[in-house]
């Protein structure tokens, strides 16, 4: 019809195709086309992130009346107390209440408990909170700090303590004292870094007993048997028995939450076993039939697990993700039978780490039997080979879109992306270490047969290798167009470059590199073609010290060759070295800073999260001179989060950027620091800084 236009489509359906777009971007940019788009775009916004400074009244807005999921754990200055920062903090609360009356889900810094106490009375309707606090706990009675969420929100339902610093002992009694509450809630995430010791059997029998609802449950637990209280036989049987709705159950022991990478060499087996029995374990998968979410992160051997994982087949049916770590004889695979986490046929992710027994026939196992696996990891593995891994995944070469291998002694990196040649076109998220040592005779593909398959009918793990029939099994192999012999043998150069095809749908890459390691390597490696590459995530980690002076760069500069990258998260949070304690002759961190950052202005980045490296002798992490200057020379970037502390004078260089729009200092590390030291993370600074930002003229 002539004249007719998108406005003349019905309110109803243009309010469903505005729910329908999630990119807030997106959304600002629809709301920009005309004055109905904007309240119908308003009207259909239901989860909102504040940012700003907590003075500024004038500054929140006005119109997102719909909203009922409010985050306010990114309010500045981060990392204060919220609210308190004010002459009134009674009148930000009563702004907030007013301009956001549907709140059901909130997310809020508390530093201090006086914040809970306020906001709770605003919003007793609420049903899921997140809180967040990286400063050390204020000293209080136990439960002091939760107390107020649970005594004026009845109808909790959901309360995420995973980034909240909080001690063991505040859990239990705020349970007891409020049985009502606790009877309601259905989600609740423990797992939190901050725990040294994890909880106890005790603890775990108290919380499920108060909590017998529960749905989700995720916790940081004590499993070595050396410790009074260790978690074994009787907890698990206790969730089992307290919480039989649970769809989600993740144990994980605390020393196995840090983000330090294991040793490849080891063998996989502690000094101790964990106390937990092959009978209990079968007793905690039948009486969760519903589970669909599984971890069990012991850090202690769990020996002979096969048996008590294939109960997980017949009684968790509905079993879609499972991580297992420090767990032994998960598949034996002896002859054709499948045995094991290898009769798990309806899992879609599969997480194992530490398994000192898992081989390349337990690999190929697993691809015959868990059909269905879209994410796989394995870490800390040492009998698997590039062999057992590229078969494995010519198995699942229909589904598996999601890969990571870590700190796994025979698969350095390109042996990790020779194996995952089979899914090259089609994989989306891959995670490897980059180890460029070992990458000659053990990785030349002429050196064996790589077995590709397009269809394995109950073949025999025997032979798989070997190209043969047994017991009148057969299988179809598929040849490779590099295959130079019927056996898949392949030819190719010493640098292997005739292999590589485009990573077609790669769009995030993760790595994991040694401090003193170039990432140049990684363009030979066959990571040189990812045409839709969108994110990258690189982890450093090492001592500097004593270490010779950095006489070249990192190699950023080769990321370059990636034209939609945009996102990068450098980390080298577990980078040590020397800052204010440098002793004479040796390389402070200045150096390794500038070391890392060079060439980073040469790319396109719009979004960068960045974890300087730190010194222990300090309990702080913070931007150095260098660091800054080479920051400032990231000229397309609009959201920048600093993971540590500045000066002030180093942040007013990111004023040179021109479109950056959203930067934060953020000290999400424990414990952060307690007392600002000179001119880094002051209120005062940070609040000059963000007026300064906020009053230029942004292009875009």
């Amino acid at each position: 019809m002539v004249g007719t236009s998108i406005n003349d489509l019905p309110d109803v359906l243009l309010s469903n195709i505005l729910a329908m777009v999630s990119d807030t971007r997106t959304r600002n940019s629809l709301s920009l086309v005309c004055r109905k788009f904007l309240s119908l775009e308003r009207a259909t916004r239901f989860s909102l992130s504040l940012r700003g400074n907590a003075q500024d009244l004038y500054g929140i807005p006005t119109c997102f009346r719909s909203v009922t999921h409010l985050d306010l754990s990114l309010v500045s200055p981060w990392g204060h107390v919220f609210l308190c920062s004010l002459p009134d903090p009674h009148l930000l609360a009563h702004r907030l209440r007013g301009l956001f009356p549907l709140v059901t889900s909130l997310t809020v810094y508390v530093r201090s408990s006086t914040t809970l106490q306020i906001l709770a009375r605003q919003w007793p309707g609420l049903r899921h909170v997140k809180l967040v606090r990286w400063h050390q706990r204020p000293q209080s009675a136990p439960g002091e700090d939760l107390a107020p969420i649970f005594e004026h929100c009845r109808s909790l339902s959901t309360l995420d303590l995973s980034e909240f610093y909080y001690w063991i002992e505040d859990i239990p009694p705020v349970l007891l004292a409020n049985p009502l509450t606790a009877k309601s809630i259905s989600k609740l995430n423990l797992m939190t870094t901050s725990c040294t010791d994890g909880f106890k059997s005790t603890d775990i029998l108290t919380i499920t007993e108060a909590c017998p609802n529960l749905s989700q449950l995720l916790m940081a637990c004590t499993f070595d048997p050396r410790y009074f209280g260790f978690v074994g036989d009787e907890p698990l049987s206790a969730i089992a028995t307290n919480c039989p709705r649970l769809s989600l159950l993740h144990l994980a022991d605390t020393s196995t939450m840090a983000s330090v990478r294991g040793d490849p060499s080891a063998d996989g087996f502690t000094p101790e076993d964990a106390r937990i029995s092959t009978a209990a374990l079968i007793e905690l998968f039948s009486g969760l039939p519903l589970l669909e979410d599984l971890l069990l992160d012991v850090a202690k051997n769990v020996r002979d697990s096969g048996p008590a994982l294939e109960v997980l087949n017949t009684r968790c049916r509905k079993l879609r993700s499972l991580k297992l770590g420090q767990f032994h004889g998960i598949c034996m695979a002896v002859g054709s039978r499948l045995d094991g986490i290898a009769l798990c046929q309806g899992l879609e992710s599969l997480s194992i780490k530490n398994c000192a027994d898992l081989t390349d026939m337990g690999l190929i196992e697993i691809g015959r039997g868990c059909v269905r696996l879209s994410k796989f990891e394995v870490e800390g593995c040492k009998k698997i080979t590039m062999k057992g891994l590229r078969t494995m995944v010519s198995l699942l070469k229909r589904t598996l879109v999601d890969v990571k291998i870590s700190c796994c002694d025979n698969l350095h990196t390109i042996a990790s992306l020779r194996a995952l040649e089979p899914i090259q076109d089609r994989i989306r998220r891959v995670h490897v270490d980059c180890v460029w040592e070992g990458s000659g005779e053990d990785c030349e593909l002429g050196n064996f047969n790589l077995v590709e398959v397009d269809e394995l009918t109950s073949c025999s793990t025997d032979s798989l290798f070997e190209g043969e029939n047994n017991g009148g099994y057969s299988r179809k192999r598929k040849r490779s167009k590099h295959s130079i012999d019927p056996d898949c043998s392949f030819s190719m150069e010493s640098n292997g470059s005739e292999l590589w095809k485009r990573w077609d749908r790669l769009e995030y890459l993760s790595l994991w590199i040694g401090v003193g390691d170039f990432l140049s390597p990684l363009q030979s490696a066959g990571l040189d073609d990812c045409p839709v590459l969108q994110e990258i995530q690189i982890k450093v980690e090492g001592d500097c010290r004593g270490r010779h002076k950095p006489m070249d760069t990192f190699g950023l500069n080769i990321l370059g060759q990636y034209p939609q990258l945009t996102k990068m998260k450098l980390d080298c949070s577990d980078t040590i070295g020397y800052a204010l304690t440098c002793p004479s002759g040796q390389m402070d961190l200045t150096l390794w800073e500038r070391f890392f950052l060079n060439g980073i202005g040469s790319l396109g980045l719009t979004e960068l999260d960045y974890w300087p490296p730190q010194d222990r002798s300090f309990n702080q992490r913070s931007l150095s001179h260098p660091a800054a200057g080479l920051l400032a020379e990231c000229l397309t970037l609009r959201k920048l989060f600093i993971h540590g502390t500045a000066y002030e004078h180093f942040m007013n260089f990111l004023l040179n950027i021109p479109y950056l729009r959203d930067v934060q200092l953020r000290l999400d590390y424990y414990p952060a620091p307690e007392n600002d030291m000179s001119t880094e993370m002051r209120a005062g600074s940070c609040s000059r800084f963000e007026a300064a930002l906020n009053s230029r003229l942004i292009p875009d």
